[in-house]
């Protein structure tokens, strides 16, 4: 019986372990995919090979920290991006030894001793109250207006991940009062987020006022397709260039989705709601993630400092008795 080539191993990871025994999500499908289509053209472009040359063996710690160093030096990819793509071709490795055993090259399996690349976190960047009720005051009376109004208000209000809210169909706003919203997280996580009563007035009318269906998008296009995540930062990035000439510190830095969800994290710390709690409001999977929110705050370190203030008493300076002096001449 033939041995399968790199090829069709990278097909069977692919059709039978991360669709069908993984099950994991299309999003995470699409970054390894991304990983391999950026590893087979570097093979190609940079090592001048063949992709037909491309073998088990040449999968190699050199080669993979070669491709990896190329994404960061010359693509510009983040430290961050650099240890995702190494993570997706571990995964890959790990597959293989399942399968191969021994029969797997001892240098292929030797990529899963590569560590992940340390770097610093920068502290955590989101949006203030008044950059928020600018960006929202510079949505238009139009149909797009109102229906990135209703965006920016759902990202505050649930502090969810712009895909999970783009991913949102009619039948994932809950009851007749639209009280509660549905949102699948990472991994297929499904979780349940209430909503403010403002939120439920804007969702309704939205609704009733364009005859969404239970199966159609909650945030479509002009052509009634799911809104894009290049969309969405479009619009958002007209939003900041209206915004700007009365909020100047929209200007000042790039602004995402992602800070709706971090102002969204630090209000509810700031309210004095646990960790705990945040974390599972924003479907994390590690309580380390939230850890970060509570990192960024200086507003609460500073509060905390002034809770233990010092009493308004003398330093005593310490003296030593003799018993200890002798013990510690003794040393």
């Amino acid at each position: 019986m033939k041995t399968p080539d790199f090829s069709e191993w990278v097909q069977r990871f692919f059709r039978e372990y991360l669709s069908r025994q993984r099950n994991v999500s299309p999003a995470t499908v699409a970054a390894y995919r991304d990983t391999f289509r950026l590893l087979l053209q570097y093979w190609r472009q940079k090592r001048r090979q063949a992709l037909a040359t491309l073998s088990m063996e040449s999968l190699t710690p050199d080669t993979v920290l070669s491709f990896l160093n190329h994404l960061e030096e010359s693509r510009g990819n983040t430290i961050r991006t650099r240890n995702a793509r190494l993570a997706a071709l571990r995964s890959f490795v790990h597959y293989l030894t399942d399968w191969l055993g021994p029969e797997l090259p001892v240098a292929t399996r030797r990529i899963l001793t590569l560590p992940f690349k340390r770097h610093v976190k920068p502290l955590i960047g989101y949006l203030t109250r008044s950059e928020i009720d600018a960006l929202l005051a510079a949505t238009e009376d139009t149909w797009t207006g109102r229906r990135d109004h209703l965006l920016l208000v759902l990202l505050y209000n649930t502090g969810a991940r712009i895909s999970e809210l783009l991913a949102l169909r009619v039948q994932d706003v809950l009851g007749p009062q639209a009280k509660l919203v549905e949102l699948q997280g990472k991994g297929r996580k499904r979780r349940t987020l209430p909503l403010w009563r403002q939120t439920q007035r804007l969702l309704r009318r939205w609704i009733r006022d364009n005859r969404l269906t239970p199966s159609m998008p909650l945030l479509p296009n002009r052509y009634g397709e799911p809104l894009t995540r290049f969309g969405a930062f479009r619009q958002i990035k007209k939003l900041v260039q209206r915004a700007s000439p009365k909020q100047p510190t929209l200007s000042r830095r790039p602004i995402s989705p992602h800070l709706f969800r971090h102002a969204s994290a630090m209000r509810m710390l700031e309210a004095g709601i646990t960790p705990e709690v945040i974390a599972l409001w924003l479907g994390h999977e590690s309580f380390n993630t939230t850890h970060q929110y509570v990192e960024a705050s200086l507003a609460m370190k500073q509060q905390a400092l002034e809770k233990i203030a010092p009493p308004k008493t003398k330093a005593q300076r310490f003296r030593p008795d003799d018993k200890l002096l002798r013990f510690l001449e003794s040393l």
